[in-house]
C-alpha cells in the first residue's frame, strides 16, 4: 500500500511510497527524461527528502517511458542568457551539488533502469548501491563527441568498479554497451527481463522491512571510507567541464548535435 504522507508535488519527477521504499520516477518521458535545470534541483530535493525521512530505508529511481534518461537536456545550453562566465559557475556548482547528493545518500539506493541511459544517467550509476536493468537497457557516454569531459564521479568510480582498461573504453570512445556487457564489468548487479523488471519493486518492497540500523551502518561502514576521494573527484570534474563548456571544440559539437536532432 502506498504512503501518501510527505509526499510532495514535482514537476517532473513521480514520487510515490510503498512501506519503507521510496520510488521516485524520472518523468520527461517526451524528453526522454532529459535532465534540465528545474529537474536537477527536482531530483536533489527528492533524495533530501527521502534521507530526511525517518520512515524511509531504501530509494529507487526510475523512468517513465521508454528511457531510463537520456542525461543531460542540451537545451540547458541554449538557455543560457547573461553572463557566460557567472552562468557556467552556476552550472558546475549545481552539478556538484547534484553529484554530492548520490555519493553522501546515507539510505539504500537502487536503480531500475528501464531502458537506455546516457551520460550522466550512466555515470551515476557507480554511485547507487544496486542497479537492476532492463536487458533491453543499453549505456552510453558521448562525452568526447561533444567535447566534453567525464562527470558524476566516474573518473573515480569506473576505474574501481570495472578495471582502468575498460573505463577507458566506455568514458574516452563514446562507447555503447548493453545491459549484458554493464553486467559483465560490474556496473549493473542484476539483468532482468523488461517484462519482469516491475517485479523489482515488491522485492525491494520486501527488502525496506529488514532492521533498517543494521542496513543503513552497514552502508556508512562501506562507502564512508570513500567520500574523501569522491569529493576531490566531483570537484576535479567540474572544474574542467567549467573550461569545457566554453571551448570552440565543445560549442561546435553541441551546436551540431542540436542542428541534426532538430532536422529529425
Amino acid at each position: 500500500m502506498e504512503n501518501m504522507a510527505l509526499m510532495k508535488t514535482y514537476k517532473h519527477l513521480l514520487i510515490s511510497t510503498r512501506s519503507h521504499l521510496r520510488i521516485i520516477t524520472l518523468n520527461r518521458p517526451k524528453s526522454k527524461n532529459a535532465i534540465n535545470r528545474e529537474m536537477y534541483d527536482e531530483i536533489v530535493c527528492a533524495l533530501n527528502e527521502a534521507a530526511n525521512d525517518d520512515n524511509i530505508v531504501i530509494t529507487a529511481i526510475t523512468g517513465a517511458g521508454d528511457y531510463y534518461c537520456s542525461g543531460n537536456d542540451l537545451r540547458n545550453f541554449n538557455d543560457a542568457g547573461g553572463d557566460l562566465g557567472e552562468t557556467i559557475k552556476k552550472a558546475s556548482s549545481n552539478l556538484q551539488k547534484f553529484v554530492q547528493t548520490f555519493f553522501e545518500f546515507p539510505k539504500i539506493l537502487a536503480a531500475l533502469v528501464n531502458g537506455p541511459a546516457i551520460g550522466i544517467a550512466v555515470t551515476t550509476l557507480g554511485l547507487f548501491d544496486v542497479v537492476y536493468a532492463s536487458d533491453r537497457a543499453t549505456f552510453s557516454t558521448p562525452f568526447s563527441s561533444l567535447g566534453l569531459t567525464v562527470e558524476g564521479c566516474a573518473s573515480y568510480t569506473f576505474p574501481r568498479i570495472m578495471g582502468p582498461g575498460k573505463a577507458s573504453e566506455i568514458l574516452y570512445f563514446n562507447k555503447k554497451f548493453t545491459a549484458q556487457e554493464a553486467k559483465e564489468c560490474r556496473l549493473v548487479t542484476e539483468v532482468i527481463p523488461h517484462d519482469k523488471l516491475d517485479r523489482v519493486l515488491p522485492e525491494l518492497e520486501k527488502l525496506s522491512n529488514l532492521p533498517a540500523n543494521s542496513l543503513l551502518y552497514s552502508k556508512a561502514l562501506v562507502r564512508n571510507q570513500e567520500k574523501e576521494n569522491l569529493q576531490k573527484a566531483v570537484e576535479a570534474e567540474c572544474k574542467r567541464l567549467e573550461e569545457r563548456w566554453q571551448s570552440e571544440d565543445c560549442l561546435n559539437a553541441v551546436i551540431a548535435f542540436m542542428s541534426r536532432k532538430n532536422k529529425l
